[in-house]
């Protein structure tokens, strides 16, 4: 072999000097060369570190002051930085050993995976996806015709009534006839939110996503969209956790650990909160705004002007270098109907162990809410920025359904439309506000968890005054060009 290839791979100057620093610091043997142990050492292998306790214990303030040093010269954590300048270093080797033919004949799977990738093509392509796979399927079919199904002739037409019969029979006190059979009951709004709303929605989301998750798909549209993602100081990485919000965006803050730098966790995570509906609440929307086209292509605009602004601003005022993006991309598939059953089933299961009990759970506090006062005191206040924004009162009372779960205020906006109670658009309004409203309780605590308590609350507050910010601009346009939906 060459003297060119027997070298070692030379990292940045900074990593260089503290590499040589620590190799001068090891004493002790490790039957593998003193730069490797340095490299382990910088990205802080558990294993190197605990040998390091035992071998050098002279050295071991110092060499722990070295790479507290090293991480506060670059913006990446630095596993990412050597892992990007080996990657380099093997691009360059394979460029040197290997051949390449000028024309390349690609099969008929990897022609699709290219044009999938490709931004003229693949642009296109997730129109025609997010159309036929969302709209059509989760909006129309399951937010459609299920949900009419399990609540106009399951649940309006048997199960309800015959609840509220067997309790009046058997429970004569009558605050406990209301927690269970009452307007906020846990029958006969909590389960049936639950079941006859909700769950068809997100069925058909998660059978959706299970298909689009097995083929491949998601990888080529990360890489479809880091361009455009790193305007918004993040890279074609985000995808995922942003894509996984669509399922539950509790769930996805937890999976923007996974992104290399604290800017982009931080980012994704305002983002997740804000801009991004799980699929329930999505669902009912498309639900809503099913018969409106118009509208719904209004709401989607909005939110996508609104996700964009608001990472570009985020990016500006959180200044650091422009995140790099690399990613194996597996091949593409034919998806299994057993792979996307099991995933489905999987997922629906989470569904009944997180949710269920969450509905339960916010039907008793607005019982309980209810009893003492504080429940229409919170609505009362919440009735002033919902008129402002050109609602009637009564949708006071989903949007505080919304900070509980964001599909059970969605769930609220759609017995309003029920009634009649709710005009084209004002429907537009209520899905924009609710929409970028405050995450549910679940996501909050989440985010509180990840970014801590002052980045968690000071993110929500913003939230909370941006949402009918928007909100109350969004019926301004209507007013002004005199635009009806």
């Amino acid at each position: 072999m060459s003297n060119n290839f027997a070298k070692h791979i030379g990292y940045e100057d900074p990593l260089e000097v503290y590499l040589s620093r620590l190799e001068g610091l090891l004493i002790s043997d490790y039957r593998i060369s003193k730069r490797s142990v340095a490299l382990l050492i910088l990205q802080e292998d558990k294993e190197i570190l605990s040998l390091i306790e035992e071998k050098e214990k002279a050295h071991r303030e110092e060499i722990l002051k070295i790479i507290a040093e090293a991480k506060t010269q670059f913006s990446h954590p630095l596993n990412y930085i050597i892992s990007l300048c080996r990657q380099k270093e093997s691009s360059r080797i394979a460029l040197e050993v290997m051949g390449f033919r000028k024309e390349k004949k690609f099969s008929l799977r990897e022609s699709v995976s290219r044009a999938m990738m490709n931004p003229f093509i693949g642009g296109p392509l997730l129109l025609i996806v997010l159309y036929y796979g969302l709209y059509k399927f989760v909006g129309v079919f399951g937010a459609g015709v299920l949900v009419d199904f399990l609540e106009d002739h399951v649940f309006s037409a048997h199960i309800n009534p015959l609840a509220v019969n067997l309790v009046h029979r058997t429970i004569h006190f009558a605050p406990l006839q209301d927690l269970l059979v009452g307007e906020y009951g846990i029958i006969t709004l909590g389960v049936r939110y639950a079941f006859a709303i909700i769950l068809p929605i997100v069925a058909t989301f998660f059978f959706a996503f299970a298909i689009i998750e097995d083929t491949g798909y998601l990888p080529r549209l990360a890489m479809l969209v880091d361009q455009l993602f790193k305007r918004i100081g993040l890279s074609g990485r985000a995808v995922i956790p942003l894509v996984l919000g669509l399922g539950c965006s509790t769930m996805a803050t937890m999976v923007t650990r996974t992104l290399p730098s604290k800017r982009e966790r931080i980012i994704a995570t305002l983002l997740l909160a804000l801009a991004i509906p799980c699929s329930a609440q999505m669902g009912v929307i498309m639900g809503l705004l099913g018969d409106k086209p118009l509208g719904l292509v209004v709401w989607l605009l909005v939110i996508i002007v609104v996700f964009l602004l608001v990472g570009f601003l985020a990016a500006k005022i959180m200044p650091g270098e422009l995140p790099s993006f690399y990613m194996e991309i597996p091949p593409l598939r034919l998806p299994h109907l057993f792979n996307i059953l099991r995933k489905t089933f999987v997922r629906l299961q989470w569904y009944f162990l997180e949710v269920l009990p969450l509905f339960i759970f916010a039907s008793i506090f607005i019982w309980l809410g209810k009893l003492t006062g504080i429940f229409n005191l919170l609505i009362k206040i919440l009735e002033h920025p919902v008129r402002a924004i050109g609602l009637p009162s009564e949708a006071a009372v989903a949007f505080l359904f919304g900070f509980f779960r964001r599909d059970y205020g969605a769930a609220g906006l759609y017995d309003l439309k029920k009634i009649g109670a709710l005009s084209g658009n004002q429907l537009v309004i209520g899905c924009v506000t609710l929409t970028l409203f405050l995450p549910c309780i679940a996501q909050l605590l989440m985010n509180i968890k990840e970014r801590g308590i002052r980045l968690g609350i000071a993110m929500s507050v913003f939230i909370l005054f941006f949402s009918f910010a928007v909100g109350f601009f969004v019926n301004q346009v209507f007013i002004l060009f005199n635009l009806h939906i």
